[in-house]
């Protein structure tokens, strides 16, 4: 950047100066033999460098300034005519801290499986030593790549060590744009951060485009797919946390709502093969799927973030909805559900008992309630979960519940559901079957704990 000014003088004649700043090793070749064209200054290049190194060395962001006297304004005020024959006159080194909490970001990254790379426009060193302080890099290890080496390599080479490279400094900004097509040629998923117009092209070719909000330009917000409106890097790691959680809760209700619809068909498609009436009436089927599907399935969106959230490698974007292991969850849950109610059903009729149909309606209720307890964690017991971690949950079982008994005790409703009240005997029965869902899907994750723990010991 330069700046040109016009200098009064004592005899009402005046001068112009310009005064450029820039990077050290840019601006040093735009001086006369490398440093100085007016005699202003006596330092050799190579004593600039070291200097320029030190600052650097501690974490600095470092410019050079020079200047020029002119003795009438100049008429041509192109950049090559004014950022040259300069005399040098010193360096700058400014401190641009992190933010605190962006080493605990970097850090969640890395535990959550997404690789961080910087690049920046500042001196190999100062990026060695920032990506070192925030953990992007390790002492020894990390790969440092500059603008200049970079444009000497072919799209091949570059592609080939693109996954080591971790720091990228003095930077073009025509390359940004290579190292995100570089990094999507490679299969990874890229999402890239951005503020000024020369990121534009980037950001738009990224898989997510982060605009800067407060810092960022209009054509960087237009070409983003988003805006970061704090401008803080914490906060992309914390959307990540809570999309993974929005994402888990997603897959919580498919289960719920899927393996209960899976239920009711196998006791209906199941019980006359066996020489059994259908089970259950179409007033019981709209009230499972309007009431014991809808409120519980609802408060599974306020489910917490599980433990280790930030712990697990990124899914695939083409991944399944129905993959590890959620469509054979669906299966063998439902059909153990159904042939619970199908159980009840028929231990009714052999009986002679009268209320089977009520038994069976409720049997089927009461699993599925049992069923949203245990896959509030694909592996985390309900018991060391807490039961009010999700009190949304707690509160829509509660009343579900209660919505369930009134419609076999409260008399006015009895002719719509045709139900019967249940003896005590009856309801410990139905109780007891429906506890066998909750039972068994508990035992599914003891098994995912177990076995999780032999392949960490491995």
């Amino acid at each position: 950047m330069t700046t040109l000014h016009r200098v009064a003088q004592g005899d009402g004649v005046g001068e112009y100066i310009s005064f450029t700043k820039g990077a050290p090793d840019v601006l040093l070749g735009k001086t006369k033999n490398g440093v100085s064209s007016q005699g202003l200054v006596d330092l050799d290049a190579s004593e600039i460098s070291r200097a320029n190194d030190a600052l650097a060395s501690r974490g600095l962001r470092v410019l050079a300034v020079g200047m020029r006297r002119w003795p009438k304004k100049p008429t041509d005020i192109s950049p090559d005519a004014l950022e040259s024959d300069l005399t040098f006159i010193g360096l700058v080194g400014m401190m641009d801290p992190p933010r605190e909490e962006a080493k605990e970001a970097i850090r969640l990254c890395r535990s959550a499986g997404i690789v961080p790379v910087m690049i920046t426009g500042d001196h190999p060193i100062t990026a060695r030593v920032v990506a070192q302080r925030l953990g992007i890099i390790e002492e020894d290890h990390g790969a440092i790549v500059t603008g200049r080496e970079l444009a000497k390599l072919s799209v091949q080479d570059f592609e080939a060590r693109v996954e080591n490279i971790r720091v990228y400094a003095r930077v073009a900004p025509e390359q940004k744009l290579d190292i995100v097509k570089a990094l999507q040629d490679k299969g990874h998923f890229v999402a890239m951060t951005g503020d000024g117009v020369n990121d534009a092209p980037a950001l738009r070719r990224a898989d997510i485009g982060v605009a800067m909000g407060i810092t960022g330009s209009d054509v960087s917000k237009e070409a983003g797919h988003m805006i970061l409106l704090d401008d803080n890097f914490a906060t992309i790691v914390k959307s990540v946390k809570e999309g993974r959680r929005i994402f888990d809760n997603i897959r919580k209700f498919i289960k719920y709502t899927m393996t209960s619809n899976s239920g009711e068909i196998w006791a209906i498609f199941l019980a006359p093969f066996l020489g059994l009436p259908i089970p259950l009436l179409p007033i019981h089927i709209l009230w499972i799927n309007l009431v014991t599907d809808g409120l519980p399935g609802l408060a599974l969106s306020a489910e917490p973030a599980e433990k280790g959230v930030m712990n697990r490698p990124p899914r695939h974007p083409k991944e399944s909805i129905f993959a590890h292991g959620l469509g054979a969850h669906t299966l063998w849950v439902g059909l153990l559900m159904g042939f619970a109610t199908i159980f009840t059903q028929a231990w009714s009729l052999h009986t002679g008992n009268a209320h089977w149909q009520t038994m069976a309606f409720t049997v089927l209720c009461l699993s599925q309630m049992g069923h949203v307890l245990a896959i509030r964690s694909d592996s985390e017991s309900l018991f060391s979960q807490g039961l009010l971690t999700n009190k949304p949950l707690v509160g829509a079982f509660l009343l579900t519940f209660g919505l369930q008994m009134a419609t076999i005790y409260v008399p006015v409703l009895q002719p719509i559901f045709k139900t019967e009240a249940l003896t005590s005997g009856e309801l410990a029965f139905t109780l007891a079957l429906s506890s066998v869902v909750f039972i068994a899907v508990e035992a599914e994750k003891l098994v995912k704990r177990v076995v999780a723990k032999r392949s960490v010991a491995r």
